[in-house]
């Protein structure tokens, strides 16, 4: 199991929070997602490739600025 760490930007409340990984759970169902809201990270196990988890975090209203 591979866990890969993302800097997300933009994200400010619990429901930033909640909408980042319901956005990476429906790219990849079997994923493992935590995402810490005050580092603005979040951690993805078992998940997407790293284009796929981009594309799931700027279309959830992010900004994706690659591995952490």
């Amino acid at each position: 199991m591979e866990e890969i760490s993302y800097r997300v930007t933009g994200m400010t409340c619990g429901g930033c929070q909640r909408a980042v990984a319901k956005a990476l759970a429906a790219t990849a169902p079997g994923a493992k997602i935590a995402v810490d809201l005050g580092a603005g990270v979040v951690r993805v196990a078992d998940g997407p490739d790293e284009s796929a988890v981009r594309a799931a975090i700027e279309a959830a209203g992010f900004g994706y600025e690659g591995r952490a």
